[in-house]
């Protein structure tokens, strides 16, 4: 496997409580000494229930990392029960990290590119969608260069995002925001995440973003140059 120093999660909601467990399956037997974080800020609540996994209310990352440990205990599995925001991503995702984000909102997505633009070694899979259609991009870098683009690449909804990062929001913002979502687009998304990281530790990356829709079958991938 590429040399990794740590797995984060960031976002448990739709996509990152798909994605965490078959993570954690797939390490459990290809490297179970490397360790995982995950980081939300917010809150299981009972409406959640449609889309999200969780065993018990509370903080998302808290929760899911109690079950994570509990089923694979090889592991090391730790839970940060904030939001990421400017002061604290320099440390949650060190040199050599490797990213999943889950996030639903595209000032958190500029902050974590822009983060790992300053790093020499680090990767960053990030997916989203709307109700039955979305993307996943893939950012590398590779002893201080990119391989592939940063997020914020030919995205303008990501280079100028129009929302902002829920850790400035309040209780009744957060609750209030986010767009309607279906499963199987949260389902697809995390399974194209989870493959995108497989082709980057195990093979030579041949895209850098992977667009799909659910009601037509297409899916199209495609290898961006900065």
């Amino acid at each position: 496997m590429k040399h990794i120093s740590r797995i984060v999660i960031v976002g448990l909601g739709g996509v990152g409580t798909r994605i965490a467990p078959i993570l954690c399956q797939y390490l459990t037997y290809e490297q179970p000494g490397l360790p995982v974080f995950l980081i939300d800020g917010d809150k299981f609540e009972p409406k959640n229930a449609q889309r999200q996994i969780f065993t018990s209310l509370g903080n998302k990352a808290e929760v899911t990392a109690g079950q994570l440990r509990k089923d694979f205990p090889e592991l090391s599995i730790e839970a940060k029960t904030q939001f990421v925001t400017d002061d604290n991503v320099y440390i949650y995702i060190p040199e050599g990290s490797l990213v999943f984000c889950c996030v639903d909102n595209h000032a958190s997505r500029k902050l974590l590119s822009e983060h790992c633009r300053s790093l020499e070694n680090t990767t960053l899979i990030s997916g989203g969608n709307e109700f039955d259609d979305g993307n996943i991009q893939v950012y590398i870098r590779e002893s201080g260069k990119n391989l592939t683009p940063p997020l914020t690449h030919l995205h303008p909804e990501i280079m100028r995002p129009k929302d902002r990062n829920p850790a400035e929001l309040d209780c009744m913002e957060l609750s209030a925001a986010g767009t309607p979502q279906l499963i199987f687009a949260n389902v697809k998304v995390a399974t194209e995440m989870l493959c995108a990281f497989w082709v980057v530790t195990k093979k030579e990356v041949v895209f850098s973003e992977v667009y799909f829709d659910l009601k037509t079958g297409a899916q199209r991938p495609i290898l961006r140059k900065e």
